[in-house]
């Protein structure tokens, strides 16, 4: 006999969803938590303005999926830059070093799936709640990668390796 306990199923509309400022650029409107798929995955939107850009990094534990769904990305891998618009994916594998670069000119809105959903807690530490009057645009969310580095040292989740490795031209 199965006593094992199944989660219960999630659905979320379009704009449902805990909405965060993350604090290295963007907003993050969270999809699916670690606590609601037992620890699965997450999905969280990321919502960006042109230029952000985020440092070299890895994540040691779990895979990372970007799904591009307006705008465009310069997407650092395995060394090379590739450049994913609307309907495109890159994923980087955990213990890949990447980075990526909002390069459309409307800035970039994409889907980001970790697997397992194992470092939740680097991107609520690495956040701030938006509150429900807050009509700010994106680039009007704070922006603090000092807190981005100590969450990073204090949850895991993510080791940043160094800046962000775009020449003037990406």
């Amino acid at each position: 006999m199965n006593t094992r306990t199944v989660r219960p199923s999630l659905v979320r509309a379009a704009e449902d969803g805990e909405r965060r400022w993350f604090l290295g650029g963007g907003l993050h409107l969270w999809k699916a938590t670690a606590e609601e798929t037992d620890g699965a995955f997450i999905l969280f939107e990321d919502r960006m303005d042109l230029g952000k850009v985020t440092p070299l990094h890895l994540h040691p534990d779990s895979d990372e999926t970007m799904i591009v769904l307006e705008g465009e990305i310069v997407m650092h891998l395995d060394g090379t830059d590739h450049v994913v618009g609307p309907g495109g994916i890159a994923s980087a594998p955990r213990g890949v070093p990447h980075a990526f670069k909002v390069s459309g000119v409307d800035g970039a809105r994409l889907l980001c799936l970790h697997t397992p959903g194992c470092c939740q807690s680097f991107y609520m530490d690495a956040s701030e709640p938006v509150g429900t009057d807050d009509r700010r645009g994106i680039e009007a969310g704070p922006v603090d990668m000092g807190r981005v580095l100590a969450s990073a040292k204090k949850n895991g989740g993510i080791e940043i390796l160094g800046p962000p490795p775009f020449g003037q031209g990406a």
